[in-house]
């Protein structure tokens, strides 16, 4: 038990002079200890407070606050005692501050200040250790070395680490070993056994147990399980199940088909256990390849090439097998490959026949006669039996059938001429078929050119125009001509140039060879004017060196333009002739003797109307009517003449189904003075001019209507008809 007191020193006489002072009255106290987990009968006295001023009269009172006062510690007003009443738990609560007072009884005034103490639960060994994590997976390669470390597995301990040895822990292995061990202190669980093979056992179930109390008799523990996996090393090289591996293949088989498959097993995982696979020893290295399945990692053998029974009946292959990747610590458990051998035998097979060459290619001349040999092709068929083969051209190889082909000795031959400039190469298939046996056939590509022969005459290379113009000066250049030949442009192909012989001595254009199959074409004159005449052609022959030599005369078409000073073409189409704006001296007498000439018929025509009473010109029954032809086209001058009829004009009823007049003949016809449709030079004309010019042109050809004829300068309507 504490005590709790108060001491007071009292005051007396000292040395003479001096004077003694009574000191503070205080609390001296030392800290309260209780025991947890106290189950006695009576409560736990945890300590007596005291004062110095208590007399033991009963006047002093003791009052204890703070936290469990009243509740779990009581104390004795009177004496002091402080009891504990419930059993405390450490793990709960470590300790109490509770404030302990002493008062006047009778009063309640402090006899002294209030002071603080603890009140401490001293542990003792209640709680085992836990494992709080577990249970607890770990991993560790293979092959490890002895004391390779795991994992760490830590417990805990409610008690006081402070106060003995309750919390004080050891750990231990139950369940595990001889394969893994643990460390007391720490808990460090390291392997105990070398060279543990994943292949053998995977994985361990180990038990470790932490105790308190140092690990000593009566000390409580704790267990936990910990599930230990071994991962996977490349320890293990691969191995073939089969020293020698038996396989076959058709001889009709084709490149690239599988022959068959092999395996080396490596019990390792993922890419420890990969295998590469390679061909590396035998006699079928050229004939057969290797190659890996990704899915199931099996070497797979394809053929290369196609084999033949009849030449080669077996072949062997030496196939390696190794691990992809190495573990540099296990190099010298190896090596790490396995070698094995494949046995091929090849088996025998009906093949179709098979052509002495892959392709052909045959030449034959154009234009060459019907029956023409092109080429021969000959095909075998290879097995034993050797049966003999029929040719033949599949037609949609030969669709014109321009070929036949002798079905057994395999000529080709030509079905009529061929022209090169058509077609120059004809590519055709022959299919040979074994005759007996299975009727299998194989085809060949067989590519015939057409030679070329010179039969096209040369030709211009372009057809055109060449445009020129008429202040062209003599001995220009107008034109370069060259020539184009459908055959067969020959780098020593050479053309030559002349003018026909009907326009050797024409004395408009010269033609000069350039001698590198071009020509020149010059202008021989000047005065040129597309009023005159705007085309000129010009017939040049052109010759090949070619054998035989051929020709041909083609037209170079010149066309005369206007131009500008700077010969520049402004306008190559032919301008129509136009009146000037004016009417010259003639035009006014041509006019003045039309008038003339038309009032005597108008007399004369009366004048016979009146000799005679009967009518002059038989009319069938029908209403006589006016019958009037119109030309409603511009007058041209001298080159109009052809544009109308000059007969109907001057008949009009004979045109119109009528009879002819009986009595008496046709008056001279008056030609139209040339003179009127040239137009003046450099003349101009307005539009109104242009107009009645038009209009005048019209009145003298042709018959105006009845009623009304073309004015001219505001002349007025008469009732004169201009025939």
């Amino acid at each position: 038990m504490c005590h709790l007191a108060l001491h007071r020193h009292k005051q007396g006489a000292g040395k003479q002079g001096q004077v003694l002072h009574r000191s503070k009255r205080g609390w001296v106290w030392n800290q309260f200890f209780v025991i947890e987990e106290y189950t006695g009968p009576d409560p736990v006295l945890v300590g007596r407070l005291h004062s110095d001023v208590d007399s033991g009269d009963g006047n002093i009172k003791y009052i204890l606050s703070g936290e469990g006062a009243g509740t779990i510690f009581v104390i004795d007003d009177k004496t002091g005692n402080i009891h504990a009443t419930k059993t405390l738990d450490r793990e709960e609560q470590a300790q109490y501050t509770l404030t302990a007072q002493a008062v006047a009884r009778d009063t309640n005034k402090p006899l002294e200040p209030p002071s603080e103490f603890i009140v401490k639960v001293q542990d003792i060994n209640d709680n085992p250790p836990e494992f709080l994590h577990g249970p607890y997976y770990a991993r560790v390669p293979e092959m490890s070395n002895v004391g390779t470390s795991v994992m760490q597995v830590t417990a805990t301990d409610a008690d006081d680490p402070t106060y003995g040895n309750s919390a004080r822990l050891v750990y231990s292995i139950l369940q595990g070993q001889p394969y893994f061990s643990v460390e007391p202190q720490t808990g460090i669980i390291r392997t105990a056994l070398p060279n543990m093979d994943r292949e053998a056992r995977q994985e361990y179930d180990v038990v470790i147990q932490a105790k308190d109390m140092g690990g000593h008799m009566g000390g409580l523990s704790g267990t936990t399980e910990v599930k230990i996996t071994l991962t996977d090393v490349n320890d293990n090289p691969p191995k073939f199940p089969q020293s020698v591996y038996p396989m076959s293949v058709s001889e009709d088989k084709v490149p690239g088909e599988e022959v068959g498959r092999l395996k080396a097993k490596d019990p390792d995982l993922g890419d420890n256990g990969l295998v590469n696979y390679r061909l590396i020893d035998g006699d079928g290295l050229g004939m057969f390849e290797l190659s890996t399945d990704s899915e199931t990692r099996e070497a797979v053998i394809k053929l290369k090439k196609m084999v033949d029974f009849e030449t080669k009946k077996t072949y062997t292959l030496k196939v390696e097998g190794s691990n992809t990747y190495v573990d540099p610590q296990f190099l010298a458990w190896g090596p790490y490959k396995d070698e094995a051998t494949i046995k091929i035998s090849v088996e025998d097979a009906d093949e179709p026949p098979v052509f002495v060459a892959p392709s052909y290619t045959f030449e034959v001349e154009e234009n060459a006669p019907e029956g023409t040999l092109v080429g021969r092709v000959h095909a075998k068929d290879t097995d034993v039996a050797n049966n003999p083969v029929r040719y033949m051209i599949p037609r949609y190889t030969d669709v014109e059938q321009f070929f036949s082909i002798n079905s057994e000795d395999g000529m080709i031959t030509t079905t009529r001429p061929l022209d090169r400039e058509t077609q120059a190469w004809h590519n055709i298939s022959v299919s040979a078929t074994e005759i007996g046996g299975h009727h299998q056939d194989t085809k060949v590509r067989v590519n015939i050119k057409v030679k070329d022969v010179n039969d096209n005459a040369p030709e211009f290379a372009t057809n055109n125009e060449v445009l020129m113009c008429e202040t062209v000066v003599p001995g220009k250049v107008i034109e370069t001509v060259s020539a184009v030949d459908k055959d067969e442009m020959a780098h020593r192909q050479h053309f030559t140039f002349s003018l026909a012989p009907e326009v050797a001595h024409n004395h408009n254009f010269s033609l000069k060879d350039n001698r590198d199959s071009t020509a020149s074409v010059y202008v021989l004159r000047k005065g040129f004017s597309r009023l005159t005449q705007d085309v000129y052609y010009l017939p040049i022959e052109i010759n090949d060196n070619g054998f035989p030599a051929m020709s041909s005369t083609n037209t170079l078409t010149i066309r005369v333009c206007s131009c500008d000073s700077k010969d520049t073409i402004l306008s190559c189409n032919v301008e129509p002739y136009v009146l000037p704006a004016g009417l010259s001296t003639g035009a006014l007498i041509a006019i003045l003797a039309c008038i003339v000439i038309l009032l005597a018929i108008v007399v004369l025509f009366v004048a016979l109307r009146r000799q005679k009473k009967e009518p002059l010109i038989v009319f069938e029954e029908e209403d006589i009517r006016e019958n009037i032809i119109t030309y409603d086209d511009e007058g041209g001058g001298e080159e109009d003449t052809e544009a109308f009829d000059i007969a109907t004009l001057q008949n009009p009823d004979g045109a119109n189904g009528f009879l002819p007049r009986k009595d008496i003949k046709p008056e001279l016809q008056y030609p139209i003075r040339p003179g009127i449709g040239r137009p003046a030079a450099n003349s101009q004309l307005s539009d109104s001019q242009t107009v009645e010019t038009k209009c005048f042109l019209k009145c003298i050809v042709v018959c105006a209507e009845s009623s009304r004829f073309c004015g001219l300068d505001g002349m007025t309507d008469s009732g004169l008809l201009i025939l």
